[in-house]
């Protein structure tokens, strides 16, 4: 097979495919697991659910023979799906067995290749609706509480997203969750392009069109959610209209759960095999729970610790599986992943769970004519196309992270670019010393993630390594320090101006050079013992 090395043109100016380019065929980005909850929204506030009970004339006490009469025609309609495809239905006694393995299996001894694969039916946790007696009204009341009920998955060799379910609840309030892979999806799109690839699981070690494979990639971001879904929807909850006429209602589409992976694709197995061994070492040994705060955009302090504001926990772990070693850091029920995909693909993957603590530039969605500005990322799946930018620039931030770890290159190699004195303009300027503190602070304030987009000014770093109030003399002084520093930083390369204004950005090699000093910086000595042993 002849290989093509290209690059996206969003991939050219990344330091670390610019750092392995050799080795490298091409960069492919988009989501992979894609995890949607459709739910009649109003229906959870018990409130609106005593009006829709209204709406249909049926009093509480009344309550369970209604609900009961809804749950048997919602499973009478999966089995005359499974009886009019001449699919199975199969009940499993408990939801630990992976069901996607039971359909892809079935799929492969049934020789199907597009269609219902089957349906499996489980007992599993649920929210569901209950008519309680209150004794302080004394009457009663409805109340939404965790439950266990029936859950169908219908399983389908999808026309356009490949092997995909639906999982839908048999009880009040019939919640549905649809799981798509968006590299799936991208293997149908690329067949229809006519564009050659090797697919291996859920990853692609080789495309021969890869800025052609990422604008299809892209493209998926581009869907209208409900009306692409509507048909799936239709064929396995067939009274789903007919559920929400009382009010009016229809399925509100949200994310549940999202994984977004940027795979780099490497030309062979041997090359990223020499390479893995040092990035996994980097990520465990020196990334620290600040590093993965920065990665997933929370706010850190100059001295190395977490922003006040944070609350929680930071936890980083290996773990041995089937494909490969992975590296995991989690913060806050989100995390960054990063693998070795079947020999020759490095994945690096954000999973979202909690997307609250970013912001999307829109409009009030209680009234969406009103001036845009800066809101609180939402679930809906609305503000997909915002989730995917976030967590791209954050599998960014952890690749260039990485761009300093180089075959054969050790940190006292990177360390001695900077370390030593440079003449600049003709004027001579001294080394760093990335091992004292007032350079060690220097620098920990200028790799800081929020500068990354716009860049820091002389007083953004005034405010951060001076503490306590000082007077006009003394600011001055200490604006005198920071700008001789900065014109220190730029002869060394390690920064740059942006044209226009008084701010200034990392440089690709400023970055890969601080990512390495840093991590030296911070390295525990008893670990660093433990290795050398």
């Amino acid at each position: 097979m002849n290989i093509k090395v290209t690059t996206t043109s969003s991939d050219v100016s990344s330091p670390f495919v610019t750092q392995h380019a050799a080795d490298v065929i091409g960069v492919l980005s988009g989501f992979d697991r894609l995890r949607l909850m459709a739910s009649l929204r109003p229906l959870y506030q018990p409130r609106l659910m005593m009006r829709y009970l209204s709406r249909v004339g049926v009093l509480l006490k009344d309550f369970a023979a209604f609900a009961a009469g809804w749950t048997e025609r919602v499973r009478s309609a999966a089995h005359r799906l499974a009886e009019h495809s001449g699919r199975p239905l199969t009940y499993l006694q408990g939801s630990s067995e992976r069901k996607e393995l039971l359909a892809r299996d079935r799929a492969r001894r049934d020789g199907l290749t597009s269609g219902l694969i089957g349906i499996w039916s489980v007992i599993e946790p649920c929210l569901s609706y209950y008519v309680r007696r209150d004794r302080q009204q004394k009457k009663l009341v409805l109340r939404l509480e965790p439950s266990k009920c029936l859950h169908y998955y219908f399983y389908f060799l999808h026309e356009q997203f490949g092997l995909a379910h639906l999982r839908l609840q048999t009880w009040f309030p019939f919640a549905i969750y649809v799981c798509i892979n968006g590299r799936h999806w991208l293997a149908r799109q690329l067949d229809q392009a006519g564009i050659d690839s090797v697919q291996r699981d859920n990853c692609f070690p080789w495309i021969k069109d890869v800025v052609k494979a990422q604008a299809l990639a892209r493209a998926q971001l581009q869907s209208h959610w409900p009306i692409l879904l509507r048909p799936l929807l239709e064929q396995c909850h067939p009274h789903a209209a007919e559920l929400s006429r009382p009010l009016a209602l229809s399925y509100y589409w949200s994310v549940s759960e999202s994984e977004y992976a940027t795979d780099v694709m490497f030309k062979s197995p041997a090359a990223l095999g020499r390479l893995y061994p040092a990035l996994v070492h980097q990520g465990i040994r020196h990334f620290g729970s600040t590093d993965v705060l920065r990665f997933l955009g929370h706010k850190t302090q100059v001295n190395g610790r977490v922003h006040g504001n944070h609350q929680g926990e930071v936890l980083s772990s290996l773990k041995h599986r089937p494909e490969g070693l992975r590296l995991k850091h989690q913060a806050n029920g989100n995390s960054i992943k990063l693998y070795d995909k079947q020999g020759s693909v490095l994945r690096v993957e954000t999973t979202l769970k909690r997307p609250h603590q970013f912001r999307v530039y829109r409009a009030s969605e209680r009234d969406p004519e009103s001036r845009k500005r800066w809101q609180v990322l939402r679930k809906g799946i609305g503000d997909l196309h915002r989730r995917a930018e976030i967590c791209e620039a954050v599998n960014g931030r952890y690749l260039q992270a990485l761009a300093s770890v180089r075959n054969g290159q050790s940190a006292g190699e990177l360390a001695h670019i900077v370390c030593r004195p440079v003449k600049h303009d003709g004027r001579r300027y001294r080394g760093l010393n990335p091992w004292s503190a007032p350079d060690a602070a220097l620098l920990q304030a200028i790799s800081r993630g929020e500068w990354m987009v716009s860049g820091f000014r002389n007083r953004d770093l005034r405010a951060l390594l001076y503490s306590g109030k000082a007077d006009v003399i003394e600011q001055r002084r200490q604006s005198g320090r920071i700008t001789r520093a900065l014109a220190r930083l730029r002869a060394h390369g390690i920064i740059k101006k942006v044209n226009g204004t008084y701010r200034y950005q990392l440089t690709n090699q400023g970055r890969q050079i601080l990512t390495a000093l840093l991590a030296a910086h911070q390295a525990d000595v008893e670990k660093l013992m433990a290795l050398a042993a």
